[in-house]
């Protein structure tokens, strides 16, 4: 019976390059560890599946790919350097990508995160052909040091989510969950209460429940008040208002400093060291409305129908908290609002081929404003899995192919759906699956070395 679904073929020899590139979907596209890697491929009866051969040619392999991307391009190409750290037992990893096409421009594994290591990091960049329009991180030492000294005039993006949301996020859930306890332990009191017999007892009992009280109407009052306060700063680096016009820079500093100063008026100690960070921060906290001004520039010029333009824009905002959003309601929030303001822009432009069209510019337009770091967080997410099958015993040599292989991935969902990273960068079609294109890279290399 199982002849009819799978009848009997004369298996042949596989090729070298055929073995290749089964190691290399295992490890990578399966994110299979070597030893996961040589089991499947045992199983299937394919030569050079020892632990041994397998780790012998991706060392080969990783050894002749380079830890830089290259701009191929005669001209150099100017990008946003979005960087990070990430650790792999206690050794840092250094990575810069470009946020818009999400490629890596660098991957480097060191013994130190030194100012003077990431200075070399950013050399080999620049060498490269790329050059940075704005760079953006958190507020690493060595990576403020090495900036300073190597990128002397590029400005700074602080990364918005580390700078503002997730110091004064965790503070905003914080006092929500100690809101409800207060409230609980009142109504503990109160039940208590009940149970009194004796005037002494209920005295002591009604005291307590008193105090219970007012600790919760304190608790509550803390919570609202900051939390107000918490939501409107964020509204305030919202790009667009909620008509679609662009949020004046000024304005927006100017409105985020109040709600500063009110939050500082709670006289809550903790958080307002928290404030007087953000406050020191707050400069380089907003440079992307800097930018903004230039991307509405350009969109500008894709349609005259102002009214098109706002909705786009708000179109493109709404989609970037479906995307961001963890709660189930926020993004069936986000996803309505989206929609709607695509459904009005399509409206305004009367046209379905022409606002299709005017829609893709207007996100890639919208898409060079750049206020977190979070792409290369992404990154780390993506490599993360590889680290914690090797058991966080990670190569230069196997951060070299990762790099090679991510740049060449085809994506299969999202805003990058059916793009590769070097698809975005070059604006060129990639006619060849990652690893055909790898294995083409090495053969070349190895030619060049044997001249």
């Amino acid at each position: 019976m199982g002849g009819l679904f799978f009848p009997p073929t004369k298996a042949e020899p596989l090729t070298r390059a055929e073995i290749e590139a089964i190691i290399l979907a295992y490890r990578f596209e399966g994110k299979c560890s070597i030893d996961a890697v040589s089991t499947l491929m045992k199983r299937a009866d394919i030569s050079q599946s020892s632990v041994g051969s397998i780790s012998q040619y991706l060392s080969y392999t990783g050894q002749i790919l380079d830890d830089t991307l290259e701009n191929e391009s005669s001209a150099a190409k100017l990008l946003v350097f979005a960087d990070d750290e990430v650790f792999a037992k206690g050794s840092p990893i250094l990575i810069t990508v470009d946020p818009v096409s999400s490629a890596i421009l660098r991957i480097e594994l060191t013994d130190q995160r030194t100012a003077e290591i990431w200075s070399d990091h950013y050399k080999s960049i620049l060498d490269n052909g790329f050059v940075p329009r704005l760079t953006t991180s958190d507020a690493g030492i060595a990576m403020l040091a090495a900036r300073a000294e190597t990128l002397t005039d590029v400005p700074w993006q602080s990364d918005t989510f580390h700078g503002v949301a997730h110091r004064l996020g965790d503070w905003d859930r914080r006092l929500e969950k100690t809101a409800y306890a207060a409230i609980v332990r009142a109504e503990e009191r109160r039940k208590t209460l009940d149970s009194a017999q004796s005037e002494a007892v209920i005295d002591k009992r009604l005291n307590l429940c008193f105090d219970a009280d007012r600790a919760a109407e304190k608790a509550i009052d803390l919570y609202d008040n900051f939390s107000y306060l918490y939501r409107e700063l964020i509204h305030q680096l919202n790009t667009f208002d909620s008509a679609g016009n662009l949020r004046p820079h000024d304005r927006a500093e100017e409105n985020i400093r109040v709600a500063l100063d009110l939050m500082e008026s709670l006289e809550h100690n903790a958080i307002n060291k928290e404030i007087a960070t953000i406050r020191k921060a707050l400069p380089d906290l907003l440079t992307y409305f800097d930018y903004a001004e230039l991307s509405l520039r350009a969109c500008q010029k894709l349609t005259t129908n102002e009214d098109a333009l706002k909705t786009l824009c708000l179109a493109w905002q709404w989609n970037k908290v479906v995307i961001k959003s963890k709660h189930t309601g926020r993004k069936h929030k986000a996803i309505e609002q989206r929609d709607l303001n695509l459904e009005l822009a399509e409206l305004f432009i009367e046209n379905v081929d022409k606002f299709k069209k005017i829609k893709k510019r207007i996100y890639e337009e919208l898409d060079q404003i750049i206020q977190a770091s979070s792409m290369v967080e992404c990154i780390n997410s993506l490599l993360r899995p590889y680290l914690n099958s090797s058991k966080n015993q990670v190569t230069q040599e196997f951060l070299n192919i990762f790099m090679f292989y991510h740049n060449h991935r085809r994506y299969h969902a999202g805003k990058r759906k059916g793009k590769t990273p070097m698809e975005i960068l070059t604006n060129k079609e990639q006619k060849e699956d990652w690893i055909t294109l790898l294995q083409q890279e090495v053969r070349k290399k190895e030619l060049l070395l044997a001249a």
